[in-house]
C-alpha cells in the first residue's frame, strides 16, 4: 500500500466523520438497543456463570446448540452480510480481522445479553438461519489476557510466546477495543516414507523429520462513536506479520541407488495491514451507511531443496521464490428505510483487487550458487475492477412467516499484464430469497436460495512451482470466477431442559468450477465445463445431562457430512471435487462440578477430505483415527482460570499418499509414496484472567 493511498483513505474517513453529522442533524436518530425480541432465545451473563467466561467468545461458545460461522472471509469485496454473529445488531465491516478476534476483545463484564434469532427476520441483507446478536454495554476500562505455553512430547521446541491481551473501554460516547495477539506455533512429526510398485516391491525407504516454527503477532483495534444526532461511526484497523520456517530432512536409501540426504527448507516473511470504517446516519426518513476498506499484504516466500549423495554423484539443488503484493480497496454505500409495511435496502459497491507477483526458479550450479532458469509466465499484474448494485426487500407474510429477498447484479473487468495478458468484461446476476417460519416458540425453520459469484485466487494466473512435490503450474490467464446456485433448509429446536438442536440440509450447483486442467502443454488451475455439485447435512446440538443426574454436564455435538461431484477433465467421469471436506465430527464433553471451581472435559475431532487429482498424480492426506484430548480446569486460582490439556491421546498419525502415473492418470500407475508420521501427545497450559 502506497503512502498516497493511505492518505486518500484517511482523508475519506475523516470527511465521512466530519461531514456526515451535518447531513444527519435533522435526521431521525437510530432506535435504542431494544429489549430482546419475543422470537429470540435470550441468554444473560447468569446463564454462563458456571463457565467463568473471560470474554464474549467464551460466552458465545457455550450457547446451547449454536455453532459460530465466521462467514466467508474470501468473499468478493464486502457484499452482503455473511456468517452468523452480530455485535449490537451490526455486522463487522472488516475482512482480515475475523469475528472470533472481535469477540475475544469484548470483556464478559461488558456483555448485557446474547440473542439467538432467525437472520431473515433482521433488517440486515444476507443473513439466514440462526444468528447470534451480542448486546454489549460499556462499564469502564476492562480487559482480558490469556497465555498458552505448549510442549509436544517429540522433536518440537517449547512454545512459550502464544497469548493475547486486550483492553476495552470508553471515553465519553466513544468506545474502543485494542488487542495484541500472537498465534505462535511449533509443529513437528517424523516417520518413514515408503516407495513401492503396484506389485508391492519396495523401491525406496525414506526416514523423514519435519519441523514447523512460526510467530504470528497481530495488533487490532476498533473505535465506535455514537453521536447525539443519531449518527454512528466505526473505525477498525489491524496489522500483523507472519514469520514461518519449515524444514524437512529425509534420509533415503534403496536398491541400486546411492544413499541420499534431502534437505528442504521454506521461509515466509509476510506482513499485512487493513484500515476500514463505516459511518451511519439518518437521511430522508431512512438510514445511510458509508463503508470504506483498504487491505494490503506483502508475501515473500522461498523454498529451497538440496540433495547430497554418499557417492560421487553431484549435489542437486533447486529453489523457488515468490514475491506477491496483494491489495484490496472497497467503497460501499447502503441505504435502508421502512415503507409500505416492508423493510427496504439499496446498496452500491465498488472494489479493486490487485496482485503484483514475481515468481522465480533456480538451479544449483557446480560452484554452489543458485542460478535463474527460464520460467515463462511467472510474473504479472492481475487485477479486477468490480461494481455491484443490489435491492433488498423484507416483510412479514404472516404472523410467524417472514420473507427477505434481494436482486441485483455485478459488473467486473478482469485484466492481466505480462505474457499472455488480456482483458475481459463480465455481467452477472446475483440475489437471494430467504424465508423464516416459527410455527411455535422454540421451533424455527428457515430456507434460502441464492445466486453467488465466487472469488478467484489471482496467484493461479501465473506460473508457479512446488519443488518439494516436484510439480509446476503453467498459469492460466483465462480464468473466470465460478458461479453457483446455493440452497439450504435449517431447522432449530429448543429441547427444553435437555438442550437445543439445529439441523441443516444444503446443496450447491456450481458452474465454471476451478480444477486442474491441461494448459499450454502443462497443467494449471482452470475452469471446467458442466455443473459441479455439493450436497451436505450438518447437525449442531447441545445436550444437557442434568436430567440424567449428572448436574453441570453437557455434550456439544457437531456433525457434517458432504458429497461432491464434478466431471473429471481427463476421464470425463464424475468424481469428488479436489480436497473437499467429506466429513467432520466434533464431540465435546464438559462437566462443571457443582459447588466447586473445578471442571473437566474431553473432545474428539475427526476430519476427512477427498483426494487431490492432478493430471499425472493423485494425492491424499488423512489424520487417523482422529484427535482426542482431555483437560482439567480450575476457575479461580488467585483470580485466574487455569486449564491443563493433553491432546492426541489416540496417537493420531499424519498420513499422506501419492500415486504417480505413466504420463496421464488415464495410463497405468508406476509407483506410490506412502508416509505415516507420528507426533505424539501435546501438553498445553492455558492461563486466562481479567484486567
Amino acid at each position: 500500500m502506497t503512502t498516497p493511498s493511505c492518505a486518500r483513505l484517511a482523508l475519506l474517513i475523516a470527511l465521512m466523520s466530519s461531514a456526515a453529522p451535518l447531513l444527519a442533524q435533522q435526521a431521525t436518530p437510530p432506535p435504542a438497543i431494544p429489549a430482546a425480541a419475543s422470537a429470540a432465545r435470550t441468554y444473560t451473563p447468569a446463564d454462563f456463570a458456571r463457565f467463568a467466561p473471560r470474554n464474549a467468545l467464551d460466552m458465545l461458545q457455550n450457547v446451547p446448540g449454536f455453532a459460530i460461522d465466521q462467514g466467508d472471509t474470501d468473499r468478493r469485496g464486502l457484499g452482503q452480510a455473511t456468517g452468523n454473529v452480530l455485535i449490537n445488531g451490526e455486522r463487522f465491516s472488516g475482512k482480515s480481522t475475523d469475528i472470533l478476534t472481535e469477540l475475544r476483545r469484548i470483556s464478559a463484564s461488558n456483555v448485557a445479553r446474547i440473542e439467538i434469532v432467525d437472520g431473515a427476520t433482521l433488517n440486515i441483507s444476507g443473513l439466514t438461519g440462526q444468528v447470534a446478536n451480542v448486546i454489549t454495554v460499556s462499564r469502564g476500562l476492562s480487559g482480558n489476557f490469556v497465555y498458552r505455553p505448549q510442549i509436544r512430547a517429540r522433536r518440537t521446541p517449547f512454545r512459550w510466546t502464544n497469548g493475547e491481551v486486550s483492553l476495552n473501554g470508553s471515553i465519553g460516547a466513544t468506545q474502543y477495543t485494542l488487542s495484541l495477539r500472537n498465534d505462535s506455533f511449533r509443529n513437528g512429526n517424523a516417520g518413514p516414507e515408503l516407495v513401492t510398485t503396484p506389485g508391492g516391491i519396495l523401491l525406496d525407504t525414506r526416514d523423514e523429520v519435519l519441523s514447523v516454527n512460526g510467530e504470528q503477532p497481530r495488533l487490532t483495534g476498533t473505535i465506535r462513536r455514537a453521536f447525539g444526532n443519531g449518527a454512528i461511526l466505526n473505525v477498525n484497523a489491524a496489522a500483523g506479520i507472519l514469520h514461518q520456517d519449515v524444514e524437512e530432512v529425509s534420509l533415503r536409501h534403496g536398491a541400486g541407488q546411492p544413499d541420499r540426504n534431502r534437505d528442504l527448507r521454506e521461509r515466509t516473511r509476510q506482513y499485512d495491514y487493513e484500515l476500514g470504517g463505516d459511518y451511519e446516519f439518518g437521511l430522508g426518513g431512512g438510514r445511510l451507511k458509508l463503508i470504506g476498506l483498504r487491505h494490503f499484504t506483502h508475501t515473500p516466500f522461498r523454498q529451497t531443496l538440496v540433495q547430497t549423495y554418499a557417492d560421487a554423484t553431484p549435489t542437486l539443488g533447486q529453489r523457488f521464490t515468490q514475491t506477491g503484493d496483494t491489495t484490496e480497496t472497497i467503497g460501499r454505500g447502503e441505504y435502508r428505510w421502512h415503507g409500505g409495511g416492508a423493510d427496504w435496502q439499496i446498496s452500491l459497491e465498488g472494489a479493486l483487487n490487485r496482485l503484483d507477483v514475481d515468481n522465480g526458479l533456480f538451479d544449483l550450479d557446480p560452484t554452489g550458487n543458485f542460478v535463474a532458469v527460464p520460467f515463462p509466465n511467472s510474473a504479472a499484474i492481475v487485477q479486477e475492477r468490480r461494481a455491484e448494485a443490489m435491492l433488498t426487500y423484507g416483510r412479514p407474510l404472516a404472523a410467524h412467516l417472514t420473507l427477505q429477498a434481494s436482486l441485483g447484479g455485478e459488473y467486473s473487468q478482469l485484466s492481466q499484464d505480462g505474457a499472455g495478458g488480456l482483458t475481459r468484461t463480465f455481467y452477472r446476476p446475483k440475489g437471494f430469497l430467504n424465508l423464516a417460519w416459527q410455527p411455535h416458540p422454540g421451533f424455527d425453520v428457515s430456507a434460502r436460495l441464492e445466486r453467488v459469484v465466487g472469488q478467484l485466487n489471482f496467484f493461479d494466473f501465473v506460473a508457479s512451482g512446488n519443488i518439494s512435490a516436484g510439480t509446476q503450474n503453467a498459469g492460466n490467464a483465462n480464468l473466470v470466477p465460478p458461479q453457483s446456485w446455493n440452497a439450504q433448509v435449517q431447522v432449530a429446536r429448543n429441547l427444553g431442559r435437555w438442550g437445543n438442536a439445529t439441523a441443516r440440509l444444503y446443496s450447491r450447483w456450481i458452474s465454471d468450477i476451478v480444477d486442474v486442467i491441461p494448459v499450454n502443454g502443462g497443467q494449471s488451475p482452470g475452469n471446467l465445463p458442466g455443473i459441479a455439485t455439493i450436497y451436505g447435512v450438518q447437525w449442531t446440538s447441545t445436550f444437557n445431562l442434568d436430567p440424567l443426574g449428572l448436574r453441570g454436564a453437557k455434550v456439544d455435538l457437531s456433525l457434517q457430512f458432504q458429497k461432491t461431484r464434478l466431471t473429471d477433465p481427463l476421464t470425463h467421469r464424475r468424481r469428488p471435487i479436489n480436497e473437499n471436506m467429506t466429513r467432520q465430527i466434533d464431540i465435546v464433553f464438559r462437566h462443571d462440578i457443582p459447588h466447586t471451581q473445578l471442571a473437566y472435559g474431553a473432545e474428539f475431532f475427526q476430519y476427512r477430505q477427498s483426494p487431490l487429482l492432478r493430471l499425472d498424480q493423485r494425492w491424499h492426506s488423512v489424520d487417523h483415527p482422529g484427535s482426542l484430548g482431555a483437560y482439567v480446569e480450575h476457575k479461580n486460582v488467585f483470580g485466574l482460570t487455569v486449564r491443563a490439556t493433553v491432546d492426541n491421546l489416540l496417537g493420531t498419525d499424519e498420513s499422506f499418499g501419492r500415486r504417480f502415473y505413466d504420463g496421464l492418470r488415464t495410463n497405468a500407475w508406476l509407483f506410490t509414496e506412502n508416509r505415516d508420521r507420528f507426533y505424539g501427545p501435546i501438553f498445553t497450559l492455558t492461563i486466562s484472567g481479567t484486567i
